[in-house]
């Protein structure tokens, strides 16, 4: 009889229709494949009970988060191998459909199901969050969801983001230049000032503050009094502690509130940065239209936001399923066009849109790098499950900004008065920062 290595592999094949550019090492001890490939570990018969229960992502992700399936070899090849097996084959790949209509493959299936073991679904890993069906983004769930991604611990964010505590993508003076982590994610702190236009004594509103970094340097560097919000406690906590630390008390404050109950504008400039994918569809133009009210005639908004591509029919959009279960609960993507649409339609006047999509796929190599380094420790901090979660995750990312299957931009909007004045010079490409 075949070893589970190779029978593995033969299913797989047959069922993808197309040889397997990867090993499969087996709970067994077999291996089987092309050598010096990478390999897939499928650690015990339960990693397989999870795909088989399972198909697709999900079952891949649980068997990944709960430890049953490993990776041997590089990362990051061997995600873009299962990527170009099973998400990006086109319309000539063969369908599961067709081949379990194969005799011979459903005769594998059939063996298959002997191999992994007795037929009880396992249960999900506990890092999967679990939610009746609602209604979403109302304030109840948006602050659950970011509870459950940014909660997760601030000595566990160190160890990935380093002392800058930014968790957007860094500017990077070039692909090829290796600068510190901290200095691309201050100049990218530096750039979105700079297109505010802020100056000293002006007011500035950040949504989605994070850890408090770009709120800290614009009040440190540009003398401007800042309202950050958050809807995590973890964060909050955090980013008064280096308020205080740093001496900005008197300019700085940091609430625990939803961006819908923000009512103490008019503020001269709005930074949005990495925030606006948790809001939704469906809650976008309100979103919108209330940074709208909170500025004054005259003031600047600077989105920072992933896109995704468009689709052909976009009511077929949806949400990543390992993404929604694991990372980012109710985020969804849209593309720039209509972001830029929903600004539009809520007032604003878009003045530059500007793409950085490879700066994320290079910060994203950066912080996969810090949270291997120093794997041990982060997976004490927040369990081996969710140490996995994020690796998985960020390589993944990283590979998706790569190959330009989503994006990263950011987008200027101004309040223009009744006046049709701007403010903005007639170059205003030509950032300080």
């Amino acid at each position: 009889m075949a070893d589970a290595a190779s029978r593995l592999r033969s299913l797989a094949e047959q069922v993808l229709g197309t040889p397997l550019p990867m090993r499969v090492r087996a709970w067994d001890g077999s291996l089987d494949g092309p050598p010096d490939a990478p390999a897939l570990v499928f650690r015990n018969r339960r990693a397989l009970r999870r795909m088989l229960f399972k198909p697709g992502e999900l079952g891949l992700a649980r068997a990944w988060v709960a430890g049953d399936l490993d990776i041997e070899g590089d990362l990051y090849t061997t995600l873009d191998l299962v990527a170009g097996l099973v998400w990006e084959r086109g319309e000539d790949a063969r369908t599961l459909a067709q081949a379990v209509r194969d005799p011979q493959v459903r005769a594998a299936a059939r063996d298959l199901l002997r191999l992994a073991g007795p037929p009880l679904p396992p249960t999900p890993p506990r890092e999967e969050i679990r939610r009746p069906r609602r209604q979403l983004h109302t304030r109840r769930t948006d602050k659950r969801a970011i509870s459950h991604h940014y909660d997760v611990g601030n000595d566990f964010y160190e160890i990935v983001l380093g002392p800058s505590m930014v968790y957007s993508c860094a500017y990077w003076a070039a692909a090829e230049e290796h600068p510190t982590l901290e200095s691309a994610q201050r100049d990218k702190l530096e750039l979105v000032c700079a297109k505010l236009g802020l100056t000293a004594g002006q007011r500035l509103l950040d949504v989605g503050c994070g850890w408090g970094s770009m709120a800290i340097h614009a009040a440190r560097e540009h003398g401007v009094s800042v309202v950050g919000i958050t809807l995590s406690q973890e964060q909050a906590a955090y980013a008064r502690k280096r308020v205080a630390d740093e001496g900005l008390t008197d300019r700085v404050e940091i609430r625990v509130q939803d961006y819908r109950d923000v009512m103490d504008g008019p503020f001269d400039a709005i930074s949005s940065i990495g925030m606006a994918e948790h809001v939704g569809a469906e809650r976008y133009l309100q979103y919108a239209i209330q940074l709208h009210a909170l500025l004054k005639p005259g003031g600047r908004l600077l989105n920072h936001q992933i896109a995704r591509r468009p689709q052909r029919d976009e009511s077929s959009y949806e949400v990543d399923p390992f993404i929604d279960a694991y990372v980012f609960p109710d985020g969804e993507l849209a593309p720039v066009g209509t972001t830029v649409t929903q600004l539009e339609r809520a007032g604003f006047e878009v003045r530059d849109v500007e793409s950085i999509r490879e700066h994320y796929a290079l910060t994203l190599r950066r912080w996969v790098t810090r949270l291997e380094a120093d794997w041990d420790r982060a997976a004490r901090l927040c369990g081996p499950g969710r140490a996995r979660v994020w690796r998985l995750y960020m390589a993944a990312s990283a590979l998706a900004f790569e190959h330009n299957r989503i994006g990263v931009n950011q987008v200027l909007a101004i309040r223009t008065p009744e006046s049709g004045r701007s403010g903005l010079s007639l170059r205003a490409r030509v950032w300080k920062g």
